[in-house]
């Protein structure tokens, strides 16, 4: 089988994926199976809910998610990097759940307009410069469904150095930005704060609940 080819992508792309999950236990303390479920519980996943988990890593926030939209929802996720998806595939395999992992862009989602009830973008959109996040949001609000909901998390203060400066490359983005980025995207914030961890912040957005009508082209 031939190796699959990375997108092409504008944003940081983490390729050490054997020391992902070890740094994220050290970085949570020994605590990232709350902090899961901390961002499953924000983002009001439930039986029967679509998900896509964007810049997903490994798979362990979406193989948990799993077990939340049992046994009639669905779980994707996508991520830029090809170790990060060949181990997310790995670890659903090994955990026997339905989650499907794929290759993609944050920028360039590889999915149809009104698909997922939830999106997460879980400390990825600090990998995004300026441009590549205002693409990303505006794909996120392409493919929800009406009504459907975003929930970004990320830093909430610039950091230096440490294992924190390992998820940093293109700045901090602060809670304010990230509402303004989902608000201009057509997104409307309807919470906000903090996860209560490791200086984390969220935004919770929607999508509008009707979609949008095309005009009929004028004769």
């Amino acid at each position: 089988m031939e190796p699959e080819i990375a997108p092409r992508t504008n944003g940081r792309v983490i390729r050490w994926a054997a020391r992902y999950d070890l740094l994220a236990w050290l970085l949570t303390r020994g605590r990232e199976r709350l902090l899961r479920e901390r961002i499953i519980s924000l983002a009001g996943i439930e039986r029967g809910t679509s998900v896509l988990d964007i810049g997903c890593g490994t798979g362990t926030l979406a193989i948990a998610a799993t077990r939340h939209v049992a046994p009639s929802g669905t779980v994707h996720g996508i991520d830029a990097s090809p170790p990060m998806i060949a181990r997310a595939k790995r670890k659903a395999e090994k955990a026997a759940v339905n989650a499907v992992f794929q290759l993609a862009a944050a920028e360039q989602l590889p999915y149809p307009d009104h698909r997922f009830d939830v999106v997460l973008s879980t400390l990825m959109l600090h990998h995004l410069p300026r441009t590549a996040r205002e693409r990303c949001a505006r794909e996120i609000t392409r493919v929800l469904k009406p009504g459907g909901r975003v929930l970004a998390v990320d830093f909430g203060g610039r950091q230096h150095g440490g294992m924190l400066a390992h998820f940093h490359r293109h700045g901090h983005v602060d809670i304010q930005q990230i509402m303004e980025l989902l608000g201009k995207a057509g997104l409307t914030v309807i919470n906000s704060g903090s996860v209560g961890m490791i200086e984390l912040r969220f935004v919770l957005a929607e999508a509008p609940r009707e979609a949008p009508v095309e005009r009929a082209a004028e004769t």
